[in-house]
C-alpha cells in the first residue's frame, strides 16, 4: 500500500478567516507524534498570536470512564469521521467525535486488577501506556492489564473504527514472551511507556510497577502485526532495569531505542540496566557496544537508584554537528547525556554531558526536540516545578547550552507547535497534578505565550507525565473521566504534521488466543479538589512570519563511507526547506522499499543508512519539505556496497 505523504497548506490569510486546504488527512497515531518522540506538531494556525487566546471547547463533550495516564489519539479517514482515541485504567478504549466529543464506540476489554500486586502506584491497572495506530490496516495496538486467576497482560489489535478485536489477537504476553529461557511474568511487570509500530511490528516496553520490588526487568516484546503468533523479546539480563518513561520505544525507522533503569545484584557486571539500548527489529539485541551505552559510573549510579532511563529516549539530529543524529537520554542524576545513535559505543563518556541548571530529578516523562532559526533544542519538565530548555551547538562534537528555564506547578510531558517547522516554536505543557492548566512558551526564550486561561480552561484529574495532542487548530488532553479539547480563537484550523504510516498487508487470520474476561467494571471517579489558580497576564502578540514557497527538488550526489553493510547517502541543501524526505530502494524504481527508508524523514543532507547486504546494488532519492508543500523527486543515485 501506497504510503500517505504529509502535505500542508500554509495560507497567508488564515487568521481572516481564509479557508485552507483540508484534502490532506490529519493523523496522530502515537506518543509525540513522531517515532523520534520529538513531539513536534505542525498547524499554521498555532502563531504566538493565536496561541495567546487559547480557549476550551465548551461544546465538547469528552465524557470516558476511567483513569488516564495515556495521550489521546487523532484518527482521520475512517466511515464516522475524525475521531479522538481515548483509553483508560478501567481498561476500557473509546472513539470520541473529534468535534462534539460524543461515543463513536467504547469497549471494555476485561476487568483491571485492583489488589494482589506486590506494590504499585497505579489503581485500578488497566491501560497506561500510549497505543499506536496502524492507518493502513486501521488497527489499534494497546496493552492491558487484566484481571483474573493470573494477572496478565494483553496485548490488543482493535479496528480503529469499529473497536472489534481484530482475528488472533490478543497476545498473551506470559504465555508467548521469552528471552534466553527467561519468561515473562506479568504480576511483576507494568506497561507505562508508548508503543511503536515499525516495519510491521508493534512493539512494547515494560518496566516494574513501583519501588523496585519484585523480580521485574526491562523487557521489549515485538509481535508481527500480520501474524501475532509470531512474538520476539528482548530482557535485561539483571533483575531491575525497567524502561519506565512515558514515549516508551523511539525509533529511527529501523532500529528501536530504550533507556534502561537500576539493576541489582551485577557483581559488578552490566547487565543491561542504566543505558540507552539499540535494538533490531524483532527485537534482537547484538550485545556489540556499537547498541548499548552506559555511562562509567553505572554501578554508583546503580546502587544509588539514579537512573540514567528517568526520561524516555528522544532522537535528535544536529545539522552541522559532528555527530549529528544523536539520542537523548535525561537521568535522575540529573544529568543530560548526548549519544551518537549511529554506534552506542558502550561503556565510555558520552559525545556530550551537562548537569541541568535546576538541580530537580527527572522522572518519567518525555522530553521534545525542536529546531528554530536559533538552532536545535530540547527541553522537558523536571519533578521540581520547572520546565528547562537546552541548546545543542553545531560542533565537532556538539554541546549542550542551557537556553531557559520558567518556573511552572506540575509534572507533565511537554510537546512542541510550530506554524511551519522552524518559525513560531512554542513549547507545551500541562501542569499535571499541579496546577492542571495549560502553559505555552516560546521556544528561543521561555518567554510566556499561553499562561493557562481563565476559570473554564481549568482542569481536574490529570495524571501525572501525560501530553497533549494537536488536530486541525485543537488541542486535546486526557484526564480522569474526561478528554478536554481546547481549540484557538477565530479562523479555520489547519493540518497537524502526521508520521508516514507503515504500509502494511491486511492481517491473516489465525487461531484466537485465549479469552479474556469481558465483563463491564465500573470505575470509581477520582475527585480532585483544586484551588483556582492565579493567572499571569498573555503577553505581546508576536507577529506571524510569512509562510515560505515549496522548495525546489534537491540534488543526490554521491555516496560516501560505503562499506560492505552502509554508506551514507548525500544531497545538496535547499533554500526554504525544513527537512527532506529520504527514498532507499534495491531497485531504480523504488519498488520495494528498503524497510524504514520509505519517506523518512531527515533534517541534515547526509544520512547514514547501515544494516544492508554485501555486493548489493541500492538506489536513494530525496524531497525537500516545508510547511508550504513537498519537493519532486530529485535525480536517483546508485550505491553499490563492498563485497565482504
Amino acid at each position: 500500500m501506497k504510503s500517505l505523504i504529509r502535505t500542508f497548506s500554509l495560507l497567508a490569510g488564515i487568521l481572516s478567516g481564509v479557508v485552507p486546504r483540508t484534502d490532506a488527512q490529519v493523523n496522530v497515531i502515537q506518543e509525540h507524534n513522531n517515532l523520534s518522540r520529538d513531539g513536534v506538531y505542525m498547524d499554521a494556525a498555532f502563531t504566538p498570536a493565536a496561541a495567546a487566546g487559547l480557549i476550551r471547547d465548551l461544546n465538547f463533550d469528552g465524557t470516558i470512564s476511567g483513569n488516564v495516564y495515556a495521550q489521546p489519539l487523532y484518527v482521520e479517514g475512517g466511515p464516522s469521521g475524525p475521531m479522538i482515541i481515548a483509553v483508560t485504567e478501567s481498561n476500557n478504549v473509546h472513539a470520541l467525535n473529534a468535534t462534539t466529543g460524543t461515543v463513536i464506540w467504547q469497549r471494555n476489554l476485561g476487568p483491571p486488577v485492583t489488589s494482589g500486586l506486590p506494590c504499585g502506584n497505579i489503581n485500578p491497572l488497566g491501560i497506561t501506556g500510549t497505543p499506536v495506530v496502524d492507518l493502513a490496516s486501521r488497527s489499534l495496538f494497546l496493552d492491558a492489564m487484566i484481571d483474573g486467576a493470573t494477572k496478565k497482560h494483553f496485548i490488543y489489535s482493535l479496528n480503529v473504527d469499529t473497536g472489534a478485536t481484530k482475528p488472533g489477537w490478543p497476545v498473551d504476553v506470559n504465555a508467548t514472551a521469552t528471552y534466553n529461557g527467561i519468561s515473562f511474568t506479568s504480576l511483576v511487570q507494568n506497561e507505562r511507556g508508548a508503543l511503536a509500530l515499525v516495519n510491521g511490528r508493534v512493539y512494547v516496553a515494560y518496566s516494574g510497577h513501583a519501588g523496585d520490588c519484585g523480580t521485574y526487568r526491562g523487557w521489549v516484546v515485538g509481535v508481527d502485526i500480520n501474524n501475532p503468533l509470531n512474538v520476539m523479546a528482548w530482557a535485561t539480563t539483571a533483575i531491575g532495569g525497567g524502561i519506565w518513561g512515558h514515549g516508551g520505544v523511539a525509533s529511527d525507522g529501523t532500529n528501536m531505542f530504550v533507556v534502561t533503569g537500576n539493576t541489582f545484584n551485577t557483581g559488578g557486571n552490566w547487565m543491561g540496566g542504566e543505558a540507552i539500548v539499540r535494538l533490531q527489529a524483532g527485537p534482537l539485541f547484538t550485545g556489540q557496544p556499537a547498541d548499548y551505552w552506559a555511562p562509567t559510573n553505572w554501578l554508583s549510579l546503580d546502587n544509588s537508584d539514579t537512573d540514567v532511563g528517568g526520561v524516555s529516549a528522544t532522537l535528535v539530529d544536529v545539522p552541522g554537528a559532528t555527530p549529528s543524529q544523536l539520542v537523548l537520554a535525561l537521568g535522575k542524576d540529573r544529568n543530560a547525556y548526548l549519544i551518537n545513535r549511529n554506534n552506542l559505543g558502550g561503556i565510555t563518556v558520552p559525545v556530550a554531558q551537562a548537569n541541568m541548571v535546576s538541580g530537580a530529578t527527572n522522572r518519567g516523562t518525555s522530553a521534545v526536540t525542536y529546531h528554530t532559526s536559533q538552532g536545535s533544542y530540547f527541553a522537558f519538565h523536571d519533578d521540581g516545578n520547572a520546565i528547562s530548555a537546552y541548546k545543542i551547538s553545531a560542533a565537532n562534537p556538539p554541546t549542550i547550552v542551557f537556553a531557559w528555564s520558567v518556573g511552572q506547578s506540575g509534572r507533565g510531558s511537554p510537546w512542541v507547535t510550530t506554524t511551519d517547522g522552524s518559525n513560531n516554536v512554542i513549547v507545551w505543557v500541562a501542569g499535571v497534578a499541579g496546577d492542571q492548566r495549560l502553559h505555552a512558551y516560546n521556544g528561543d526564550t521561555g518567554a510566556v505565550v499561553y499562561a493557562g486561561g481563565g476559570a473554564s480552561e481549568l482542569m481536574t484529574g490529570t495524571r501525572q507525565w501525560n501530553t497533549g495532542t494537536v488536530a486541525r487548530g485543537r488541542i486535546y488532553f486526557g484526564a480522569d473521566n474526561k478528554v478536554y479539547a481546547f481549540r484557538l480563537p477565530g479562523g479555520t484550523p489547519t493540518p497537524t504534521a502526521t508520521a508516514t504510516p507503515t504500509a502494511t498487508a491486511t492481517a491473516t487470520a489465525t487461531a484466537t488466543a485465549t479469552s479474556t474476561p469481558t465483563a463491564t467494571v465500573t470505575p470509581t471517579a477520582t475527585a480532585t479538589s483544586t484551588p483556582t489558580a492565579t493567572v499571569a497576564p498573555s503577553p505581546t502578540p508576536t507577529a506571524t512570519s510569512t509562510p515560505l514557497p515549496t522548495p525546489a527538488a534537491p540534488q543526490a550526489l554521491k555516496p560516501t563511507n560505503v562499506t560492505a553493510d552502509s554508506f551514507t547517502a548525500n544531497w545538496t541543501t535547499v533554500s526554504g526547506a525544513t527537512g527532506y524526505r529520504l527514498d532507499v530502494s534495491t531497485t531504480a524504481t523504488f519498488v520495494p522499499y528498503l524497510p524504514g527508508y520509505e519517506n523518512l524523514d531527515v533534517h541534515t543532507t547526509s544520512r547514514d543508512v547501515s544494516l544492508l547486504a554485501p555486493n548489493t546494488n541500492y538506489y536513494y532519492r530525496l524531497r525537500a519539505y516545508n510547511g508550504n508543500g513537498t519537493s519532486l523527486n530529485s535525480n536517483v543515485v546508485k550505491a553499490k556496497t563492498r563485497p565482504h
